[in-house]
């Protein structure tokens, strides 16, 4: 069977193994997208640590979990993030002001949205977590 979103699969598994109490979860496909999604939830205290493991195909990763995390998802379509209507999507997205990101795709990399409004630079949402 063909995964059509990668991402979207990744962030839906962590979520699950976050809500049935695991402290381990096993993610496959990996991709660089997953990676650096994770290195910002890892950046931001949402996970512990995650290793990569390389089997000749697509490769997995195992993250080892905190608890802390509420809920995390993939936004398809990828919709356009510009500064001045920023405000507009972390009141639409996200639970409150005081905590939770949205990660955008930018010319600079991947970045969470506070990254992004610093640099004065919009991109594509591609995902949130809190």
């Amino acid at each position: 069977m063909v995964r059509n979103n990668p991402l979207a699969d990744a962030l839906k598994t962590i979520s699950n193994a976050e809500r049935s109490g695991k402290r381990h979860v096993l993610i496959r496909p990996s991709s660089g997208i997953i990676v650096k999604f994770l290195q910002l939830m890892q950046r931001h205290g949402y996970i512990d640590e995650f290793l990569r493991i390389e089997n000749h195909r697509s490769g997995r990763l195992m993250v080892k979990l905190l608890g802390r995390i509420n809920k995390c998802r993939a936004i398809s379509p990828r919709y356009d993030f510009k500064v001045k209507h920023s405000e507009k999507w972390i009141a639409n997205i996200l639970p409150s002001r005081q905590f939770g990101f949205l990660v955008l795709t930018t010319s600079y990399g991947i970045l969470d949205h506070q990254e992004a409004l610093r640099k004065q630079t919009g991109g594509k949402i591609i995902g949130f977590f809190y």
